[in-house]
């Protein structure tokens, strides 16, 4: 049974659908995350074939270095300012999708937090997750 993943912006003007398994779900604690979220973390569910991901709208984009070095391309909408997703320069073919702009966040079930390095005490996050020092390989 093929999985469906719908969800989009806050006014409405960019939608997305995903299907297929996801092939990562995580909370990111690196500070790129806590900075554009404006929280101790970001989660996201990650599919691992663009062609998976059929996007509406036209989100506006940037480019960021991350902490690992590598260039994400951030998307978001130009209306109301919801981050959408975001893609890897290095890794063309994945793309991670804002796990609260899911219109059923509940799908999302998180298997690991990364970059705990840049964790803060006060962002707690649960213990049975895998903890991950940095991005895993």
């Amino acid at each position: 049974m093929t999985r469906h993943f719908t969800g989009g912006c806050a006014c409405g003007a960019i939608r997305y659908e995903a299907s297929g398994e996801p092939i990562f779900q995580n909370h990111c604690q690196c500070l790129d995350c806590q900075k554009r979220s404006g929280t101790g973390h970001g989660s996201y569910v990650t599919f691992g074939r663009r062609a998976d991901v059929k996007i509406t709208g036209e989100p506006s984009t940037w480019r960021m270095i991350a902490d690992s070095g590598n260039e994400k391309v951030q998307a978001f909408c130009p209306t109301c300012g919801t981050p959408l997703y975001l893609t890897f320069v290095a890794m063309p073919e994945l793309t991670a999708i804002h796990a609260t702009s899911l219109d059923d966040a509940g799908q999302f079930n998180p298997h690991a937090v990364t970059y705990i390095v840049r964790g803060h005490t006060w962002d707690t996050i649960d213990p049975a997750l895998q903890p991950f020092e940095r991005m895993p390989g």
